[in-house]
């Protein structure tokens, strides 16, 4: 069977059905099943991606501390300077090594196992992940601390393709956003806690630093102990399992209501028309001229959300901060704004989604970014001729995490599924994965080797501006992520405004 072209689908006439729909749907309530499983489903994946991201900042002295020490005891003699930025590097950056690998593999795992039994599964590589690097300096071994962050990339690489295919499938359409950004806010939450456990005052001593790690065991056991009693996915169930009384139990449970012989039938309809159609192949996908802007809008997106630097600060705060000047005792402080700025804004993209629509806050995120580049830019042209300058270019920072997580941070998760149909989706969501997990190795591998090349207050002081190349680029308006978000704002104008997972995949015509 050939795979279905619907590039002649007009945008306009899609936006006027999205108009009928809910000018003739009642509004949806949003039952106690769905939040639970909303929320401990992100509790146990997400969750922990968010906390793994900032959770190596504030230890990183402790831990480099730990390698030192270790290398003497081995081999007799102090570390070199350049080995230390080496080995740090690679335990920030060989999660993001870990993410590819399980981003790889969880089709099959939700294939045989489903949507529930997946982020179940998973929860063994956190625990896994947990005591090896809880551990680690008590063995002596900086090879552990590496092998629980890998196993720990593979876990969250795992999660952030079957948690939000998961919250899709068990959402009803008129929510569907809302409950699909308990993903984005799960993630900020997890990067706040993160920071909060490593405050001086709680666990980020050297003599309790290896606590932070042994924490994200905690989030597991409790998704273990919750998510078993919550239904899978009725669409799961009622198209790959064919258990059609199991779909109508968790349609019932998830929707609050007895009547959902309408929920039934449209599955059963989406099943009868994925029967008629063969899925595609990435290099049918990347081949195929009808889907192309969709696949580069996808991409583009994908990388933004990495390159864009976030991940950069929340892998090395502190160290950005100290060399701004900042006094050491304010530092751990200082770096909870940032969680308590991205967790907030977050949440109120989880609000207004649904009413302001997917393009126009993806829109609004990266023009907003690139502002805040920008001035970030001029401000630390005139840093060393100002004392209280540093201050200007952390507000900045601060407009950029919330610009990054009013859309940008939570929609690319989800903005696969929107753009490509049933036979598409497959392929479109390991091409995603790969971008995503292949840049956030980029930048956790790079950015210390451009700290320490460079040794510049600008470089330490943002992650967009190592290297003094690139901040001759910025300077000129032209640097990397402003010519990114732009390119980006471009693609995401082929958008419809609100976009639905039933919708089908849209390309202008003559592109």
């Amino acid at each position: 069977m050939e795979i279905q072209d619907t590039t002649n689908v007009e945008p306009n006439n899609i936006e006027n059905d999205e108009q009928v729909h809910k000018s003739t749907e009642k509004p949806q309530r949003i039952t106690a099943c769905l939040v639970n499983a909303a929320f401990f489903g992100a509790l146990g994946s997400s969750y922990l991606y968010g906390y793994s991201l900032s959770v190596v900042n504030a230890p990183s002295l402790f831990i480099k501390t730990f390698y030192n020490k270790t290398w003497q005891e081995r081999y007799g003699e102090p570390i070199r300077a350049d080995m230390v930025t080496t080995l740090w590097s690679i335990t920030v950056s060989i999660f993001a090594i870990g993410g590819l690998l399980g981003a790889l593999c969880v089709t099959l795992l939700m294939k045989v196992l489903g949507r529930k039994g997946t982020l179940l599964l998973n929860n063994s590589f956190a625990m896994i992940s947990a005591l090896l690097l809880a551990l680690g300096e008590k063995a002596g071994s900086f090879e552990m601390l590496i092998i629980g962050r890998f196993i720990m990339g593979v876990d969250s690489g795992i999660s952030l393709s079957a948690l939000p295919m998961y919250l899709g499938e068990i959402a009803p359409r008129q929510v569907r956003g809302f409950i699909g950004q308990f993903n984005s806010i799960l993630i900020c939450l997890g990067v706040f806690t993160g920071q909060v456990l490593g405050l001086p005052e709680l666990l980020g001593q050297e003599a309790r630093w290896n606590f932070l790690f042994a924490f994200q065991a905690l989030p597991a056991l409790l998704q273990l102990c919750v998510l078993p009693f919550l239904p899978e996915s009725p669409r799961f169930l009622l198209m790959e399992r064919r258990d059609e009384a199991g779909a109508e139990k968790a349609f019932r449970d998830f929707l609050g209501k007895e009547d959902v012989s309408k929920e039934l039938e449209e599955v059963h309809a989406e099943s009868r028309a994925q029967n008629t159609m063969r899925m595609a192949s990435i290099t049918e996908l990347l081949l195929n001229p009808a889907v192309r802007w969709q696949v580069v809008t996808v991409v583009v997106t994908m990388a933004c959300y990495q390159l864009c630097g976030l991940n950069a600060i929340w892998y090395y705060t502190n160290g950005i901060l100290r060399d701004s000047g900042f006094a050491e005792n304010v530092i751990p402080y200082v770096v909870l704004s940032t969680g308590a700025v991205e967790t907030l804004a977050a949440i109120v993209s989880g609000l207004v989604i649904e009413r302001v629509g997917r393009r126009p806050l993806l829109l609004f995120g990266f023009t907003a970014m690139a502002f805040f580049f920008g001035l970030l830019t001029v401000f630390l042209n005139f840093q060393h001729q100002y004392l209280w300058m540093p201050y200007l270019s952390f507000i900045c920072i601060l407009g950029v995490i919330a610009s990054f997580c009013s859309g940008p941070g939570g929609i690319p998760f989800v903005l696969t599924g929107e753009l490509f149909e049933q036979s598409y989706r497959p392929a479109a969501f390991m091409i995603a994965g790969v971008v995503n997990w292949l840049s956030n190795f980029a930048v956790g591998l790079v950015f210390p080797f451009m700290q320490v090349d460079e040794g510049s207050v600008e470089c330490s002081q943002d992650p967009v501006l190592c290297g003094s190349k690139f901040s001759r680029l910025m300077v000129a308006g032209k640097g990397t992520v402003q010519v990114m978000t732009k390119i980006s704002c471009c693609l995401n104008s082929f958008l419809p405004p609100s976009c639905g997972l039933q919708q089908p995949a849209i390309c202008p015509k003559g592109t």
